[in-house]
């Protein structure tokens, strides 16, 4: 893919990722990206719907009832899940359920963390993905883009203005390509907020993300992570405190980190660099 370039350390991940984040706007070191951190290059942009039983079309017959039944029981265990169509998703895509929704995050190293914390994947570069959220805009109808124009993605509430329902966000496309839209959810957890989060979502269910990426090759591009590097990379985000103990608030990351840091590694996986 033209679009990569591979990063052989921590200094040159650094270099690659926050590359064009300079806004002669306003002064700024401000990268209009949005990140998602991969443990294997090879692995596509599918969403967990799309995984649902092994088929790309299966899920979005469910998808529905999926949502209409989450949103039913859940009620019972936080009030939070009667609320709009995009603040349901993004709860039930939070605690797993299946969804159109793809994860992803405003911060590199969040990225970086998600590409290198998979000890048994050390042998295989990972990649993090860079979207450029402008250049993702540029590609929606007017009634999407134009809310848009002083900010590069939306809230939950403000797609909700724009599309109340999943019938209503899909019948704006009628008439135009399908395009992804990023929108941040709401605050919820620690979780959420931790790791910078943010979705994409497109119109059709089951449009693969990484399809539409390659035919607008100007809308993104990738940093490989090389095998060779990725120990050191992941060292040096612990230091950060870049980890499943912020990432994951709670016990339960807590002791994840805890297990992937005591975990001895082959000294053919973590020679420092040349």
């Amino acid at each position: 893919m033209t679009t990569d370039r591979v990063a052989e350390s921590w200094t040159e991940a650094q270099e690659l990722l926050y590359a064009e984040s300079w806004n002669e706007e306003i002064n700024r070191y401000r990268p209009g990206y949005a990140y998602r951190g991969v443990p294997d290059a090879e692995n596509d942009l599918r969403t967990s719907l799309q995984r649902l039983g092994g088929d790309d079309e299966y899920g979005a017959t469910v998808e529905r009832d999926l949502l209409r039944n989450f949103t039913k029981y859940a009620q019972a265990e936080d009030g939070t899940a009667d609320g709009g169509v995009w603040h349901r998703l993004a709860l039930a895509k939070h605690h797993g359920l299946p969804t159109r929704l793809l994860d992803w995050t405003f911060s590199p190293l969040v990225a970086l963390h998600f590409a290198t914390a998979e000890l048994d994947r050390l042998d295989r570069d990972g990649v993090v993905w860079l979207v450029d959220l402008q250049a993702v805009e540029a590609r929606l109808p007017p009634e999407l883009s134009e809310p848009l124009a002083s900010a590069d993605v939306y809230t939950a509430d403000g797609l909700a203005e724009q599309a109340g329902t999943l019938s209503d966000f899909e019948t704006l496309f009628d008439d135009h390509e399908p395009a992804p839209v990023f929108f941040e959810p709401p605050a919820v957890d620690d979780r959420i907020v931790n790791q910078y989060a943010l979705f994409s979502v497109f119109p059709d269910p089951t449009a693969r993300l990484d399809e539409w990426l390659a035919d607008n090759p100007d809308c993104y591009r990738r940093v490989v992570i090389d095998s060779d590097a990725k120990m050191e990379i992941r060292d040096k985000l612990d230091a950060a405190n870049v980890n499943e103990r912020l990432l994951f608030p709670g016990l339960d990351g807590l002791a994840d980190w805890l297990e992937r840091y005591y975990t001895p590694i082959d000294a053919a996986d973590a020679g420092p660099p040349e």
